[in-house]
């Protein structure tokens, strides 16, 4: 495809010409600056759960320490991570927030779980529509096996 047209073109098309290309121009800057903010916000989310992380990671050690007693060795043989990063995790974790996980952990241990209401199976509903209609449904004696209910 040749650059050079067939015929002269008039003022009125190279101007037309350069407003679109400048109008591309202004859209492709627009959808760059676009893509530059939302991939810095992306950045900024994720360097913020990646510290929520860190943070739960490091408050999870000195738990796990605490409640074994300080026995990094024994931790450490657990969950198959070197002592010394294990202490290193758990240090700049205070005590006091060690106990409140602690405290809150339990209470969530001895709350009750809640429990749903379950949904009629397939099975109990075809049983109860059959014996609505006056067909006898099977009994099952206690060798497992079958018996008319009649």
């Amino acid at each position: 495809m040749s650059t050079t047209s067939a015929g002269p073109v008039s003022a009125a098309d190279l101007r037309r010409r350069v407003r679109a290309a400048e109008a591309l121009k202004a859209k492709t800057r627009e959808m760059a600056a676009t893509n530059a903010l939302s991939a810095r916000e992306a950045a900024v989310n994720a360097a913020k759960a990646k510290e929520e992380a860190d943070a739960t990671a490091r408050e999870s050690t000195a738990v796990v320490l605490r409640l074994f007693g300080n026995d990094a060795e024994l931790v450490s043989e657990l969950l198959g991570v070197p002592a010394e990063e294990l202490e290193r995790e758990a240090k700049p974790v205070t005590a006091a927030r060690a106990k409140e996980i602690i405290e809150s952990l339990r209470a969530r241990a001895e709350r009750p779980r809640p429990t749903r209401a379950r949904k009629p199976r397939a099975d109990a509903a075809e049983a109860a529509s059959s014996a609505s209609d006056g067909i006898p449904a099977p009994v099952v004696t206690a060798d497992g096996s079958r018996a008319d209910a009649s």
